[in-house]
């Protein structure tokens, strides 16, 4: 391995990309519209840890809640509101990424910011967390990510998502190499579901998961080091403004497994992989004070394409979370042209 300088590019700068539906303008989850995301990160002496928030609508969530499924890969690990989700299909809060053990502090603050704007009847909410552990490049017992971190995630809410070591991928480790957010889109285009418009899907991911890393069919090697696998989690967050039921969402979910499985997972036994789905698609968001509300969704048999983007968007995310982040220590990051004898590498001088 030549262990050359890393280039911080997303994948589709590194290579082109096989054929499929395309990218929103952005490639990133925000290409959904209404859709925001911040990162909160914590570096220290020994610290690399953070938070990472989305946003998945215009308005408040839990006023106008939207249609939403969990699916579980591999069950190790820890989303909170969980069950809730699954029993009501619909979501009600910002969702947010963490570490294993700041799950109850980012609970803690966004309790803090829904509870104040709850109806006055109302005196719960399912607030809904997921984590990796980030304890190998990070204090994770110090639990360092407190309540207020929320405060200040909330004001950076934003359209442009940054990717690789930042907020909740800041202490994460993929493949070997350094993990972190990653983010991507496709348009699912109005010829091939018959609507009278165009849909998108975005997606957004935090590695830290393990196997034998594949990009786009070719296995990537770590030369005279084993290809131990390794467990960890992969947090992935789909969103879409398709019309799509809870239980349409679940099935979407399940795609979202094969985009992680292409890259070289078979989500080990000490893997948590979650999937949190959801559509803010606007007729179908519930108004929690209209009992005769009536809602559209698509039918199966327009699902196909649906299936190929989230399978495409979140394989690609994963690639953009290691491709982005930058090595830490002894975890280096994936330097693309240290295999340039193997992959279609668009400039790299391969003499």
């Amino acid at each position: 391995m030549k262990n050359t300088e890393k280039q911080l590019k997303r994948i589709r700068e590194w290579m082109d990309i096989p054929v499929g539906f395309k990218p929103g303008m952005k490639n990133s989850i925000t290409d959904v519209e209404g859709v925001t995301c911040s990162h909160v990160t914590i570096v220290g002496d020994g610290i690399r840890t953070g938070l990472t928030l989305i946003s998945p609508c215009d308005g408040d969530v839990f006023e106008n809640p939207l249609p939403a499924a969990i699916v579980v890969g591999n069950g190790f690990g820890k989303l909170t509101g969980s069950s809730q989700v699954e029993e009501l299909g619909e979501i009600e809060s910002l969702i947010g990424l963490t570490n294993t053990l700041s799950v109850a502090a980012l609970m803690q603050g966004l309790v803090e910011y829904h509870a104040p704007k709850l109806p006055a009847l109302y005196n719960s909410i399912n607030i809904v967390v997921g984590e990796t552990n980030d304890g190998r490049l990070n204090d994770i017992r110090g639990c360092h990510v407190k309540p207020h971190h929320v405060a200040q995630a909330i004001e950076l809410l934003s359209a442009n998502v940054e990717e690789g070591s930042v907020g909740a991928g800041a202490g994460t480790v993929a493949f070997g190499y350094k993990g972190g957010i990653g983010t991507s889109s496709r348009i699912v285009p109005k010829e091939v579901t018959n609507e009278d418009r165009d849909f998108a899907i975005g997606v957004l991911v935090q590695s830290n998961y393990g196997g034998n890393l594949k990009i786009y069919g070719t296995d990537i090697k770590k030369p005279k080091e084993p290809q131990m696998p390794e467990n960890g989690s992969c947090m992935i967050v789909v969103i879409t403004d398709a019309p799509l039921s809870s239980r349409q969402l679940k099935r979407l979910g399940k795609r979202a497994l094969i985009g992680m499985t292409n890259t070289g997972s078979i989500m080990q036994n000490g893997s948590g992989d979650f999937v949190i789905a959801a559509s803010n698609y606007s007729q179908n968001r519930r108004n929690r004070e209209n009992k005769g509300q009536s809602y559209y969704y698509l039918s199966d048999i327009q699902l196909n394409p649906f299936f190929e983007a989230c399978a495409d968007a979140v394989q690609e995310a994963l690639y953009n979370s290691i491709t982005m982040a930058e090595g830490v220590g002894e975890i280096l990051g994936l330097n693309l042209e240290d295999y340039a004898d193997i992959l279609p590498l668009k400039s790299v001088n391969k003499g």
